[in-house]
């Protein structure tokens, strides 16, 4: 008498359906990496200079002297890259005798930029933030200084404020990176820090 065997496996339909159930689930899932992806870009670009600014603040106050970030490009287009420097001759503009502690490149040219007007960061012709070697944001004058600087991602709908990060840079030299809720929040009150 012949035995019977059980054969293991699975039919080709089971195996159909099985591919088909995975592949509406990653279609499912694609969009989020992207924006995952997208978000994460964005909040390290946010955070890259936010690094600066501390650098900055740190670099003033080790040194007892005035640490400015500049636009690399000397004006006020941050979005070319920005330096830092400790102002060694007190006269607002990097140059010779002046110490350069870092400088960092450009961001992807989808990420804007741009620094909100009655601060220093969106001062004209030459935009900057400066601390003294007491660490506190100040105008060229002498004044107390705030600022805000916003990244927002151009490749993206305006209305995704996920995609917009912004720094706020207080007159004790504190900064801080949030996430905007809506345009009219620009202070991130409602938003969330990162």
């Amino acid at each position: 008498m012949q035995s019977k065997r059980h054969l293991q496996g699975f039919t080709l339909i089971e195996l159909m359906a099985t591919l088909s159930i995975v592949a509406i689930l990653a279609m499912v899932a694609a969009p989020s990496f992207g924006d995952a992806r997208r978000n994460s870009e964005l909040t390290s670009i946010a955070n890259n200079y936010l690094a600066a600014l501390n650098t900055a603040r740190f670099e003033g106050m080790k040194k007892n002297a005035n640490a400015l970030i500049i636009p690399v490009s000397g004006d006020t287009n941050w979005a070319k890259g920005w330096m830092i420097f400790v102002d060694m001759n007190m006269d607002g503009k990097y140059g010779a005798g002046d110490v350069l502690v870092q400088q960092y490149d450009a961001p992807p040219s989808y990420i804007g930029i741009t620094a909100s007007s009655g601060g220093t960061a969106a001062e004209s012709p030459s935009s900057y933030i400066l601390y003294d070697g007491s660490g506190f944001a100040k105008t060229s004058s002498g004044g107390f200084g705030s600022n805000t600087i916003q990244f927002e991602r151009t490749d993206v709908a305006s209305t995704q404020y996920s995609q917009i990060r912004r720094i706020k840079v207080s007159p004790s030299g504190r900064v801080r990176v949030c996430t905007p809720v809506s345009n009219s929040d620009s202070t991130c009150a409602a938003g969330k820090d990162d």
